[in-house]
């Protein structure tokens, strides 16, 4: 399958597939909506024949599909992601309907690598992983009973990305978009400025890093942004050091 366009740059991520059959439907589901690349974290079976059986004409991106040992590897290279879940968390990014979060994916495609992410069968995605996407969304299902099967998921993310896709008018995000490896090396080097400064206390980081995540989240960095605070932060550690 060749997907085109804004399509083509985005990848569907299923971190920690329990279910083989899920993995060949949502296969299934991607192609139906002209999105070609799959990746899946750490699945428990795969490849599979259920999972074969279960893609019916999609058998070219089951195949393609690239098995990642975490979800830093599933998102490299990509400047916005998405992560998808139905509960509410604490000190999480606001979440965003599955239409508007797909425009804004769509948007970013245009002219970057971007991806959707989607957690476990039964737990779904960990409160870390989320933090390591650009924004949360949710689908709005009924309030009576929101529980959707993974595939079911990425069929109804897929299409809301194909209207977003052949929507006139859309315009393409501006200014270069820092990259997720670029975002974690600031958030890394960010914690441990913190740390020797004293301001962030080294056995208890987690709340203050995942504030600092959903701020910079919301002011979605560019490549110059990042480089600017991470040359701060460098001149900050030389000053307390010498």
């Amino acid at each position: 399958m060749k997907a085109t366009g804004p399509l083509s740059r985005i990848r569907v991520v299923l971190a920690r597939p329990s279910h083989p059959g899920n993995i060949g439907a949502a296969a299934r589901a991607m192609k139906t909506m002209g999105i070609a690349r799959l990746s899946l974290v750490r699945p428990k079976r795969f490849p599979d024949p259920e999972a074969r059986a279960m893609a019916k004409g999609a058998l070219d991106v089951l195949q393609s599909a690239r098995v990642c040992a975490d979800l830093d590897e599933a998102l490299a290279g990509t400047t916005f992601s998405v992560a998808m879940s139905a509960r509410p968390r604490e000190l999480s990014h606001a979440p965003l309907g599955a239409r508007a979060a797909a425009r804004e994916l769509v948007a970013a495609a245009r002219s970057d690598e971007v991806a959707v992410v989607f957690g476990n069968e039964t737990v779904g995605l960990t409160n870390r992983e989320i933090m390591r996407c650009s924004c949360l969304a949710r689908i709005p299902a009924s309030e009576e009973y929101a529980s959707l099967n993974l595939a079911q998921a990425v069929q109804v993310m897929a299409y809301e990305a194909r209207l977003a896709a052949i929507e006139p008018g859309l315009a393409p995000v501006e200014g270069e978009r820092a990259s997720h490896e670029e975002t974690e090396k600031l958030y890394v080097q960010l914690e441990r400025s913190l740390a020797a400064s004293g301001f962030l206390h080294p056995r208890d980081p987690r709340k203050l890093m995942d504030r600092l995540r959903r701020l910079f989240a919301r002011a979605k960095l560019e490549k110059v942004e990042i480089n600017i605070l991470r040359g701060m932060l460098a001149a900050w550690d030389r000053g307390r050091i010498e």
